[in-house]
Order: structure tokens, then sequence, then C-alpha cells
């Protein structure tokens, strides 16, 4: 078809219409493939995702008809459809969906910049991924219910908890680890609260920095999502309507369930942007992370975990100081992995020891590196 300027496409241009083509006819033959190896519903999802990929390909073959050009013919069924299509057979969909629905979103923004694309494909394809992770999960999970209703269940969505748990043990054991060095090499107290002020002023700027930068890219991630739906619900609401009852019939309800459903959600639109951020994107709108409540966590707890250590040099020296300096690392430590342990539901025990035989191996690694420096030295 010639573009809008009446010029011939070019064979560049071509290659990739029949490229296009291929990608679509092959996700139409596993989707086929996989859906002969289901029943009921889950067998009729599977199979309108394959009507969709062969509308899709019907777009490519009638622009190179078009264009004049050779529409070639299918080819043979790719070997890796053929034996995600025996897994599939001899255990279950369950086993190869997840492997498909990787590829899915791999390739969700092929047509986000595809000038030749009808209209409405993007949004479908990115809707594949999404349909297919609700078909690998299987049956609604009661548990995210209880969590709507039960916030004490909730993860901690904002970023701040995670940024002030890795806050402080990474302050308590990088800072101690410093200070050990410089104990092991017969430092002076000057130096060693000199060594232990800059690692915890160094090290709680970095991290502050460091979760600033993560968290607000992690954001304009999520609201860029966010945009995309919203205007994707703006353009084409017949198919973002049309997404919300493949997953709600992906999650286990039948046809006129889910279209029920469906038709509920999208009578308001802000409600229906809310449902399809959770549903599709799995985002909560209400809680994509605070970048400056995360670094501030971040800068307090590491300066906290990091203090630790000092403490004792700053009352005493010499010998009682080094005791009290160890002593108060390590109880820090039991005392930070089993909060750990509690959080992750984990026991607390378990947690403590673990942390201290992590800690205190990387500050007697740094002890006895400071000390055969200080001999050397010497």
């Amino acid at each position: 078809m010639p573009d809008p300027a009446g010029e011939q496409p070019t064979a560049a241009r071509l290659r990739r219409w029949r490229e296009l083509l291929r990608g679509e006819r092959d996700a139409a033959a596993l989707y086929e493939r996989l859906a002969r190896a289901e029943t009921g519903e889950r067998r009729e999802v599977l199979r309108e995702l394959a009507a969709v990929e062969r509308r899709h390909a019907a777009h490519w073959e009638d622009k190179l008809r078009a264009a004049g050009a050779e529409v070639p013919p299918p080819g043979r069924v790719p070997w890796r459809t053929r034996l995600l299509g025996l897994v599939a057979d001899r255990w279950s969909t369950a086993a190869v969906l997840p492997l498909v629905e990787r590829a899915e979103k791999a390739d969700a923004g092929t047509y986000d910049a595809e000038p030749d694309a009808a209209p409405g494909m993007a949004g479908e394809e990115r809707g594949h991924a999404r349909t297919l992770s609700r078909l690998a999960e299987g049956r609604p999970d009661p548990r995210a219910g209880i969590a709507r209703r039960e916030t004490w269940h909730r993860g901690d969505r904002s970023g701040a908890l995670r940024a002030a748990v890795f806050g402080v043990s990474d302050g308590l054991v990088s800072n101690t680890a410093l200070v050990m060095g410089f104990a092991g090499s017969g430092s002076s107290r000057t130096a060693l609260v000199l060594a232990g002020v800059a690692g915890l002023l160094a090290g709680a700027f970095s991290m502050a920095a460091g979760e600033y930068v993560s968290m607000s890219g992690q954001r304009e991630m999520y609201e860029r999502e966010i945009g995309l739906e919203s205007r994707e619900l703006e353009e084409d609401p017949e198919s973002e309507r049309d997404e919300l009852v493949l997953l709600y019939r992906a999650k286990g309800l039948s046809r006129q369930e889910a279209r029920r459903v469906a038709d509920t959600i999208m009578n308001d639109r802000d409600v229906a942007l809310d449902t399809l951020a959770r549903e599709e994107l799995g985002l909560d709108p209400d809680a994509l992370g605070s970048p400056w409540s995360a670094a501030a966590s971040s800068l307090l707890t590491f300066a906290l975990g990091a203090l630790v250590v000092i403490l004792p040099y700053l009352v005493t020296s010499g010998t009682p100081a080094f005791v009290a300096a160890v002593c108060l690392f390590l109880v820090s430590l039991c005392a930070v992995g089993a909060g750990i342990g509690l959080l992750n539901g984990r026991s607390p025990w378990r947690s403590a020891g673990r942390q201290l035989l992590v800690g205190a191996l990387a500050a007697a690694v740094t002890f006895g590196a400071g000390r055969l420096l200080g001999t050397s030295v010497s």
C-alpha cells in the first residue's frame, strides 16, 4: 500500500511487514495448540487470543497485497510451538504459560512505534501478556481481597520500609567493618572516629541518593504505564472492555459473568482506569512509591546503624572501646536480623543467626586485613 505521500513501500518496509506477519502466524498457532490442552472457559480464552493474532496477521497480508508484494504462504508450525504443545499435553498448560507470558511481555511494545499497525493493535498485544498472566495464576487468590480489607497484611508499597531495613543493616555492617579495619591496624582513637564519621556520612548520602534515583525511575515507569492505559481507555474503550472480559474469564468467571462485571466497571471511567491499572498492570495507583520517603528512610536508618560502632569511641578508647563496640555490633546484628524475620513472617531466631554470621564475618575479615596491613607497614 502506498504511504500517505504516494510512494511505494521500500524493500526494508516490506521485509518488516513479512516479519510481523510471520510473528503473528506463529503466535496464533501457539495459542491454538495450547487451547487443545485446555478445557472449558480457559480453552475459549486461548482460542480468542489466537483469533486476535490471526486478525493481526490478516492486516499484514492485506498491506502486502495492496502494495503488490508477494504474501508468503504459512510455513510449518515452529519447533517451539510443537515443543510447548507437547509439554502442555504431558503435564499442563500451567507448565508453559509462564514461558509464553515472558515472550509476550518482551514483544508487548512491538506496535507502539509501528506506523503501519492498525489502530488498537498495540493495546491488544500488551493485553495478551496480562491475560496470560491471569491464566497462569488460575483461580483468583482470596488473599487479594483480604489484603484490600485488612491493611496490616499489605507489603510496603511506598518503599520506605524496605529502604529502612536495608539502610540500618548496611550502615551497621559496612561502617563496623570499616572501623574494625582501622582498629586492626592499630590506628589511634581520633583516626577511628574520623573513619567512622566519614563512613557514616558517605554511606548515608550515597544510600539516600541511590534510593531517590531508583524510586523516581520506578515511579515514572509506573506513571507512564498508567498514562498509556488511560489513553487506550479514552481512544478505544471497547477494546479495554474486551480485555477486562478476557481477564475475568481467565480468572474463572463465565463469559456472561465476566461481561456483566466488565460492563459495570466501564460505566465509570475513574473506576475503569483504577481497575485496569490493578488487574492488567498489577499496580495500585494510590501507592506508587515515594522517592523522598525512601531516600529519607535510607539516610536516617543507615546513619543509625553506622553510629553504633562509633559510640564507644566517643566515650573511651583502647581495649574497653573496642570490646564495647564489638558487643554493641553483635547485639545490634541480632536485633536487626530478628526484626527482618518478624517482618517477613519467618523465624526471628534463624534470621538473627544468619545476620549475625554474615555481619560478624565481614567485620572479622576487615579486622584481619587491617591487622596484616598495619603490621607490614610498621
